[in-house]
């Protein structure tokens, strides 16, 4: 190994297990050999040759002050950066050692205003298990234990998940930047492949130990209390040992953020709306199934002016609650900020000048806040009398805003703003070495510094004009750098004229520098002062600062009620703004919406309302109705309206009574994952499954189509079967869109099944689609229709719209062909499609004699020049009863029923109970 710097630059690469290590050198952080070409490439960093021995190795760096966006950049690309800053040595010299891990689950330095959590979890029961890796997969069983923790904001979670769905779900609702997989998970690779599959994190591997149930709860009861862990509900299983593992990585990390991790966080099912990762990607939350922001839900109701509120509006839109009083108190606080204009925009007004102060308290806890950090927490606690004064005389002062405001303790933030404003300087310097940061009068000691310093320096400043008018000189200055220090510099043409105590110490093309020994004494007494003073203001600040890290938890309190305020200003808004009314929320069975929108839709196009009515009596709809029509827009705004309604927002309708459900589920069109080695239809089984599983009488189920990925009868029976177990079993309120018209007969036959449709108008074989759900089936899907509008070639709509004829009139037919080679001549092979047997026949017969005009018009024949299946179900069974056919009149009579049948519009259950009376008549 090499020496020198690159020796020890790679002696402590070897060290850690990062992927790229930044060593500091002076007034830079290099990069060397491999790390130095990688960071090049992804940094468009110049590359260098650092000699070494003999060796030569690629070089690249950044200046100290530069380090952060490269950081940032190289963390959010995946990659795990260490930090290597030197320090002195007793003999004076330097070293380096690494001082923190900068992990993409554990970057403090981040512009980006959304969450950034990590991620950490472990699979066991309760018992939690031994937490060491045996090498074994273990089962997909949960339950499993799972701790989120942001370091840029000090929020903690923990929760224990039944199963893998809900696993899923609880990754898909924070994606995390990072993942931390327990040892019995890190060689799973169905689990590692669904994270790659929804998440755009990384995943990293972390010591086994750090899970293990002992080591874990110690680090929750070091970090927490020592109670912490049972009082909320914890345990000592496997959310403990996720919590215990993350807290021991983001402290191995050295993110120094610990003591922004105040508060121990626990949830369960009962206390939200269950949402799988379906749900949330098929809704459109907080991005479009293309993975944009635009055109999510999360955009069009978004009016937040601070990023701490769009944070927690993401969050109430992607975890809806099931808690009717809290609901009760945002609606109420919706209805008075969405009824009081004037003070909801001063209240707005004020917040836009806040600071995210999560934020800036777990950049205080680290360390890292300079004297910018600390005039953003002095400013922003500063808001508070201010929108205390927006709400005080106006409608507001009544409403649960009022209570938000009052949550944060008032006497010690106006106490530390208070230190805050007499300490720090109006507009503090960027770093905490320019000078400059404190206001006069704040501590005696330094005023008398400074005092000294500013003499010292206004008699340098002084000095050239003195020398001129003293000893008769022109062209005179007096400046400072690192080589001279203080010099006087005159012009050549003078020079010969400068008083003997001058010294010359440099010549230049057309000046001279001197220096004399008062010069040098002031500018001893200059350095000695700046570096007195810069070693007191940074003592001064140190301290300061400590202080305000002391107030985290005051900090953390103001900034979540700042960031609930804009969320609840936000959600008023927008209803304000679109119409939008407060729900009634209930604890029956009902969603009855009245002119009902969709909240995305509406915003883009001129949208047609709808009533929606779902109750005890009347809890399954089978939707049906044209492609295009406006189905899916149908059911999707239900549930919606279903979750904001359980967000606590106003909804998109004339009115609304939402009676609470204890999870959302819905299956819509779903496209190939091959890489998965899942088709369509094996995702659409797994969505279908999920839901029959999870859904309870309380919840609201969408269903988007079922079994259009398999052949028409599988499809068939396995949405009459669904529809059947849904209704008879799980009794979840549901919508269900479908193309199946044989399942609107189940309308006759189960109690709570109601059909609904989307009116069509048909005038002239003009067809326009009204938007407009009525009651009763549809028996007609206007596909044809829906291929025009789409641009398909006109021929084959054509030909399209009389193949279609000839099915509903139960003609045979027959399969247009053109020239093949080996047939002989340019003849047209042509083959007959015969309903009564679901199979083509005459394809090995003859050639037709007439090869132009209207083919379904002409007699089909088979292989003997007979014509086969054409015309009615009579004619085929008078054709079939001949004489000599040798046929008793039970086996005649069963063929005449046989023909006789409606397949297409009898019910599956029916239609297997003939074929089984007819099995048995012909036995």
């Amino acid at each position: 190994m090499p020496t020198g710097i690159v020796g020890e630059f790679l002696e402590l690469k070897e060290g850690t297990d990062a992927d790229v290590l930044a060593m500091q050198c002076g007034d830079f952080y290099e990069f060397f050999a491999d790390d130095a070409e990688l960071v090049a490439d992804e940094l468009d960093l110049t590359v260098s040759q650092k000699s070494s021995h003999g060796s030569s190795y690629p070089m690249a760096g950044v200046p100290l002050s530069e380090l952060t966006p490269y950081l940032k950049a190289l963390v959010e690309r995946g990659y795990r950066v260490a930090v290597a800053d030197q320090y002195e040595t007793d003999d004076g010299g330097h070293a380096r050692e690494v001082t923190r891990v900068v992990t993409p689950g554990t970057l403090l330095e981040t512009s980006d205003a959304d969450a950034r959590y990590l991620a950490t979890v472990v699979r066991g029961g309760e018992g939690g298990g031994s937490g060491i890796d045996d090498g074994s997969t273990g089962s997909d069983d949960g339950p499993y234990g799972v701790a989120f923790a942001d370091v840029t904001t000090g929020r903690f979670l923990a929760t224990t998940v039944d199963d893998r769905g809900d696993l899923r779900a609880e990754l898909y609702r924070f994606d995390p930047a990072e993942v931390l997989p327990g040892p019995d998970l890190r060689n799973d690779d169905a689990f590692l492949a669904s994270v790659r599959e929804d998440l755009s994190g990384s995943v990293s591997v972390f010591d086994a130990e750090a899970f293990a149930p002992g080591r874990a709860a110690h680090a929750v009861r070091e970090q927490f209390g020592a109670e912490t862990a049972d009082s909320v509900g914890l345990g000592s299983g496997s959310a403990t040992r996720a919590a215990g593992a993350a807290l021991a990585y983001v402290a191995e990390t050295g993110a120094g953020v610990l003591a922004s991790m105040t508060r121990l966080t626990t949830y369960g099912a009962s206390d939200h709306v269950e949402l799988d990762a379906t749900t949330q990607r098929n809704l459109e939350l907080t991005e479009t199934m293309r993975g944009e922001t635009d055109g999510s839900l999360y955009d069009a109701v978004d009016h937040t002016v601070t990023a701490a509120g769009g944070r927690l509006l993401r969050e109430w839109l992607t975890r809806p609650k099931r808690d009717r009083d809290e609901l009760d108190r945002r609606l109420d606080a919706v209805e008075s900020l969405a009824s009081a204009a004037l003070a909801r925009d001063r209240l707005r007004e004020t917040l836009g000048d806040a600071y995210d102060l999560e934020r800036l308290a777990a950049r205080t806890t680290s360390g890292s806040a300079g004297a910018r950090e600390l005039s953003s927490v002095r400013d922003t606690l500063g808001l508070l009398p201010a929108l205390a004064e927006a709400v005080e005389g106006t409608e507001l002062a009544d409403s649960p805003v009022v209570e938000v405001l009052g949550r944060p303790d008032r006497d010690r933030a106006r106490n530390l703003h208070g230190e805050l404003e007499e300490a720090l300087a109006a507009d503090p310097p960027k770093t905490k070495t320019e000078g400059g940061l404190f206001r006069k009068g704040y501590d005696a000691e330094l005023d008398e510094l400074i005092e000294r310093h500013e003499a010292a320096a206004e008699w340098l400043d002084t000095l050239a004009e003195r020398e001129k008018r003293d000893h008769g000189l022109s062209h005179v200055t007096v400046d400072r750098n690192k080589t001279d220090g203080y010099y006087i510099q005159v012009g050549k043409s003078v020079a010969d004229g400068v008083p003997d105590h001058y010294r010359e110490i440099k010549t230049l093309k057309n000046s001279k520098r001197f220096v004399t020994d008062e010069l040098e004494e002031r500018e001893r007494e200059v350095l000695r002062l700046e570096e007195a003073r810069g070693e007191l203001e940074y003592e001064l600040f140190e301290a300061l600062r400590e202080r305000v890290a002391e107030a985290v938890t005051l900090l953390q309190d103001v900034g979540r009620a700042f960031a609930e305020l804009d969320a609840l200003a936000s959600l008023a808004t927008h209803a304000a703004g679109n119409d939008w009314t407060r729900p009634t929320l209930s604890d029956s069975r009902a969603l009855s919406i009245e002119a009902g929108r969709h909240p995305v839709v509406e915003r883009t196009t001129d949208f047609v309302p709808n009533d929606l009515e779902l109750d005890a009596e009347r809890g399954f709809l089978i939707v049906t109705g044209p492609n295009m029509s406006g189905k899916s827009t149908y059911m999707r705004q239900a549930a919606l309206i279903q979750l904001l309604a359980q967000t606590g927002s106003f909804v998109p309708a004339r009115a609304a009574e939402v009676g609470l459900v204890d999870g959302i589920y819905t299956r819509v069109g779903a496209l190939d994952e091959l890489a998965q080695g899942r088709s369509t239809f094996m995702v659409e089984m797994q969505e279908l499954s999920n839901i029959l599983h999870s859904a309870t009488e309380e919840s609201l189920v969408i269903l988007d189509e079922v079994g259009r990925g398999t052949a028409t009868y599988d499809g068939i029976s396995i949405a009459w079967a669904a529809t059947e177990y849904l209704h008879n079993e799980v009794r979840a309120r549901t919508l269900f869109a479908t193309h199946y018209h044989e399942l609107t007969t189940l309308a006759d036959h189960l109690p709570r099944v109601e059909n609904v449709h989307v009116a069509v108008d048909e005038r002239d074989g003009d067809v326009t689609f009204l938007r407009t759900i009525r009651d009763g089936p549809t028996n007609r899907s206007y596909g044809v229709h829906v291929a025009d509008i789409a641009g398909v070639p006109g021929p084959v709509v054509d030909r399209a719209g009389r193949v279609l004829d000839r099915l509903r009139e139960e003609k045979a037919i027959e399969a247009k062909g053109g020239s093949r080679q080996g047939t002989g001549g340019d003849g047209t092979r042509q083959a007959v499609f015969d309903l009564s047997t679901g199979s083509f026949a005459g394809a090995e017969g003859g050639e037709r004699g007439a090869r132009n005009g209207d083919e379904e018009e002409s007699p089909a024949t088979g292989s003997e020049g007979t014509p086969v299946s054409e015309g009615s179900s009579d004619e085929r069974a008078a054709a079939l009863e001949t004489p000599e056919d040798g046929l008793d009149a039970e086996t005649r009579a069963v063929i005449e029923e046989l023909t006789d049948v409606d397949v297409v519009e009898t019910a599956p259950v029916e239609l297997l109970s003939r074929v089984k009376e007819w099995q048995d008549r012909l036995e």
